[in-house]
């Protein structure tokens, strides 16, 4: 099976993409789904966040997503200390469902793809959804309620534009409409089907 990393900026339309990918009928495993999953109520991942970042727990024992994020983007090091925690968990996560799939090609989520390395033997194609800086902190703002400080610090956490694109087999651009998004992702898709059928990855 083809496996095709999707990955792109905060705000870039990653979930756009995926979702068209989805109607299309291709399996999609999206790493912040995984992620919310750990994370959430019962979520195996949850003892240790208590254990390393206490302050971002309310009362109740729930976490605070946003108290975290704002923990872990002020503090370098205390973001390389939870991506050392629940990376691991995601990638473990994320290799069993690939196991569980049958399909001419996968679309696997990963915002940080370019950043931690840890999917570099495990993919075999990488695609970006490419967005102008001023798109994406616009549709960030409307969605989440973040305010501009918190989205360039956010920005300023990633990869850069440049280096995304460096890597990039396929590139989506998201700079105009959302239907000439899903457009786009129509016409990978089908250059995704022909690569699938002439794919041999030895050990697959």
């Amino acid at each position: 099976m083809l496996k095709v990393g999707l990955t792109g900026g905060i705000g870039a339309g990653k979930s756009s993409v995926s979702q068209r990918f989805a109607e299309l009928g291709v399996p999609v495993i999206d790493t912040d789904d995984i992620s919310h999953r750990l994370t959430g109520p019962e979520g195996v991942a949850l003892p240790m966040l208590r254990q390393n970042f206490s302050t971002a727990f309310r009362p109740d024992g729930s976490l605070d997503r946003a108290a975290l994020r704002r923990v872990v983007f002020a503090d370098p090091g205390a973001r390389a200390r939870l991506e050392g925690l629940l990376h691991p968990l995601i990638r473990q996560e994320v290799e069993a469902a690939l196991h569980r799939l049958d399909a001419p090609y996968c679309i696997v989520v990963v915002p940080l793809l370019v950043e931690s390395g840890d999917y570099d033997k495990l993919l075999h194609r990488v695609a970006v959804v490419d967005s102008p800086e001023t798109s994406r902190i616009e549709r960030v703002m409307t969605r989440s309620g973040l305010d501009r400080d918190e989205i360039l610090a956010i920005i300023a956490a990633q990869a850069s534009r440049k280096e995304r694109l460096a890597r990039a087999d396929y590139v989506l651009n998201n700079s105009t409409t959302l239907t000439s998004l899903r457009t786009q992702v129509d016409v990978l898709h089908q250059r995704l089907l022909c690569e699938a059928r002439n794919f041999d990855s030895p050990g697959e």
